[in-house]
């Protein structure tokens, strides 16, 4: 028996921003606290939102404090703007640290507790404020997901928080929102949603819900991955990789990730690395260790993604895949850990440790070739250079 679990509003395409007022007024919501980062508040994309909602009759209120890989003293502060305030629903307006942050805020606000109590495998299924997801970024999926990463900057560690609490009960996918953003980050966020494809699709828990989501998602990311970085107006291929990364967000958040993402957590955490870069630093080295345990379910991603005809066998065509991956990250100029800056005696020193917080997050038990601690580390090994 498989359980699937879905936003209950989702408004999708070019413009449908617009519509947050709408949408909020047909679910009931009428005080939403808009949470962004200062980018987004500088554009004036902030204020302007606000606008759309105050011109509506609705009670809005912004806050620009969010910050990349949000951490526990940064929810605490959007926890009191929220609390602060009479307000009935929690938006996230920015990328995958500003929804994560209104998820957190939205338990938080509604609860009290600490971030750490919450920290999987303890399952939040109660639900706090309503959540509003718009991303601006086509690629944490976070918009679908009932998941939540908060860091403890007392350990650096990323803490994952599960459970029914955190699914947005509304999303607004609207591929305009991703036009102006840098090709750095389109790049990263569009490996960041690629790899949550492949993971949910050989996840050990993934079902024929998340399959299906999972493919259409890797068949509509692939074939525009570099074509947003290297035109990046082409609305074609932005709606494109939108659309992917919410199929993708809906297949991860019904199957989950596995070892990709688990080793990925760590990275980010200690050393400041962007989610999907440091996703995208481990998935063809990652892909390639596990490929041997589910070799069907990787052949499938390889065929899907156009790189492999049917009647090639699953061997070849997973060889083509981690090819095409390493390949990708060449194109798109992803750097490895030791281009990228890290120091080398912290990378190495922080290995055992990266390795256990990698396990701890559960992550790695729903791959299909399941490590332990040493293999990890290896594997880390492997990705410095």
């Amino acid at each position: 028996m498989s359980s699937v679990y879905l936003p209950r509003s989702i408004r999708i395409g070019g413009g449908a921003l617009r519509e947050l007022p709408a949408a909020l007024a047909q679910l009931g919501l009428s005080r939403p606290a808009i949470l962004t980062d200062n980018y987004l508040a500088g554009t004036g994309a902030l204020e302007r939102l606000v606008a759309l909602c105050t011109e509506q009759g609705l009670a809005a209120r912004g806050f620009a404090d969010v910050i990349p890989d949000p951490t526990v003293s940064s929810i605490d502060k959007a926890t009191a703007f929220v609390t602060e305030g009479d307000h009935d629903c929690v938006v996230g307006f920015g990328g995958g640290s500003s929804i994560d942050t209104a998820k957190a805020v939205a338990v938080l606000a509604a609860r009290g507790g600490t971030m750490r109590a919450l920290k999987a495998p303890h399952q939040e299924d109660l639900p706090g404020l309503p959540i509003v997801a718009i991303p601006t970024t086509a690629g944490t999926g976070s918009e679908a997901t009932r998941f939540t990463i908060v860091t403890d900057e007392a350990n650096d560690e990323k803490m994952l928080c599960v459970g029914l609490a955190y699914l947005p009960i509304l999303a607004i996918v609207d591929y305009e929102l991703t036009l102006s953003k840098p090709v750095r980050l389109t790049a990263d966020t569009g490996i960041d949603a690629l790899t949550h494809a492949i993971e949910a699709y050989v996840s050990s828990r993934a079902n024929p819900f998340s399959d299906g989501m999972a493919l259409a998602a890797i068949r509509a990311i692939w074939p525009n991955l570099r074509t947003v970085c290297t035109n990046p107006d082409d609305r074609a291929a932005r709606e494109s990789m939108m659309i992917g990364s919410l199929q993708a967000g809906i297949a991860f958040s019904n199957a989950s990730v596995a070892l990709v993402h688990g080793m990925s957590r760590p990275i980010g955490a200690h050393f400041h690395v962007a989610h999907g870069l440091s996703n995208a630093m481990l998935l063809p080295i990652v892909t390639e260790w596990s490929a041997p345990a589910a070799l069907p379910r990787y052949a499938n991603c390889a065929r899907a993604m156009g790189l492999s005809p049917v009647e090639e066998g699953d061997q070849a065509a997973v060889a083509r895949l981690v090819e095409a991956l390493h390949q990708v990250n060449t194109d798109l100029a992803v750097p490895t850990p030791r281009s990228h800056g890290i120091d080398e005696a912290r990378w190495f020193e922080l290995l055992p440790l990266m390795a256990e917080q990698a396990i701890a997050s559960g992550s790695p038990a729903n791959n299909p070739r399941v490590p332990d601690a040493q293999i990890i580390e290896a594997l880390y090994r492997r990705a410095w250079a």
